[in-house]
């Protein structure tokens, strides 16, 4: 694998990213500047709180930069908050909340509840033979989906892993398990 992996660490889930490509043998590093940006070779938009990294984003100049990178086809891996930065429209969300639109979907803020409503559930995910343990913490979920965009896994009837291109985006949170099968299903999107 030649790809240097970045993690956006403005906010939000960073450490346990980067633990998961260690663990994979895989070179990641944090990502706070545009000029780190241009570096990597695809990256990882973590968990944490969508509307406090719109903001950072904006406040550290790197949305236009950003932006550029993902138009230009670098590979994106948005999970949980970074889902809902990833999409092209987002519901419940702030007027002013940021939407990357890396992959076609409107996506719902909280849809699976409160901090209190957080649970955890095994998904079948198209690719994976065995289920994959996931935690979900204040879960967004895909309302819609565009003609591109391939749902990996539903809990319920909800799509909670979503592929378009080589971006990926999840509903939950794979870095908080042990299991890295779905970090790797990333790297090889961008491989």
């Amino acid at each position: 694998m030649g790809s240097h992996i970045g993690v956006l660490a403005l906010q939000g889930a960073v450490a346990p990213h980067l633990e998961a490509f260690d663990a994979l043998g895989v070179p990641a590093s944090a990502i706070r500047t545009c000029e780190q940006l241009d570096g990597v070779d695809a990256l990882v938009v973590p968990g944490g709180e969508s509307t406090t990294m719109s903001m950072l984003l904006e406040r550290n100049d790197m949305v236009s930069a950003l932006r550029r990178r993902i138009a230009d086809g670098m590979g994106v891996f948005g999970t949980c908050a970074g889902m809902i930065l990833c999409a092209r429209t987002i519901t419940d969300g702030r007027a002013d909340q940021l939407a990357l639109g890396a992959i076609d979907m409107v996506v719902r803020r909280n849809a699976f509840g409160r901090q209190i409503d957080s649970f955890e559930a095994d998904l079948d995910v198209d690719g994976l033979g065995e289920p994959f343990h996931a935690v979900f913490i204040r879960a967004p979920v895909a309302e819609s989906v565009g003609a591109g965009v391939e749902v990996l896994a539903r809990s319920g009837d909800e799509p909670v892993l979503c592929r378009q291109g080589n971006v990926l985006v999840s509903s939950f949170h794979p870095e908080l398990t042990d299991d890295h099968r779905i970090h790797r299903l990333f790297l090889d999107l961008v491989a």
